[in-house]
């Protein structure tokens, strides 16, 4: 199947515990219950939207980015209970330069259970052979340990720190930049089959948007 046919609709991908379907207006009450959390937020901005109304809108421009090919938005389900736990993006979406930024947030209940752990691998096995991409990023508070562990254990590379990117009212934040080239991600996976440690792609982040 072409990148074409592939971003005409958005995939749904699956892992041992969790789906990625594509998102909609129709998610907004769900979305609303973390996206305007402010310590759910707290590693991804300084102002959570407000009101259901702004983040309506987001998702419709999240949607239309879509259908230019400029990024594709998921919503994450837990498949035991069918709730909806997070939202994660492939925005800055480049078809071109082969190339990508990662947006996530996880609802406060799910964070730290392994959530991310789990599907960062399909995310990145669908994001470097289906789409073809050659480059992802992921840029994180400097504070965000969590999300800065994961990445490493991934294989991602640090390449430098922007100062003082975000203000949240009272200090300023500085932003790790984080990336993965598909011949790094090909280089890992061959050593993990090797080593008889791939698992179908189910091993897989809370980073800023």
């Amino acid at each position: 199947m072409s990148t074409n046919q592939l971003l005409s609709v958005i995939p749904r991908l699956e892992t041992e515990n969790y789906i990625l379907r594509g998102m909609t207006l129709a998610d907004v009450d769900s979305m609303f219950v973390f996206m305007q959390d402010k310590e759910t937020m707290q590693y991804i901005t300084p102002n959570p939207v407000h009101a259901k109304e702004v983040l309506h809108n987001n998702i419709r421009t999240y949607l239309h980015n879509f259908t230019q090919q400029k990024e594709i938005p998921w919503v994450i389900i837990h498949k035991a209970d069918g709730d909806l736990i997070g939202q994660f993006r492939l925005h800055k979406l480049h078809m071109w330069h082969k190339k990508a930024e990662m947006g996530v947030v996880i609802r406060k209940d799910f964070q730290k259970k392994g959530v991310m752990t789990e599907i960062l691998g399909r995310i990145l096995d669908f994001s470097f052979n289906s789409l073809d991409l050659n480059r992802i990023v992921g840029d994180i508070f400097a504070e965000n340990q969590g999300s800065r562990k994961l990445l490493e254990k991934y294989g991602f590379k640090k390449e430098g720190v922007l100062r003082q990117t975000d203000f949240d009212g009272e200090i300023y934040h500085d932003t790790v930049v984080y990336s993965m080239l598909k011949p790094e991600f090909e280089a890992i996976r061959k050593v993990k089959q090797d080593l008889g440690y791939e698992k179908n792609n189910t091993e897989s982040f809370s980073n800023k948007t």
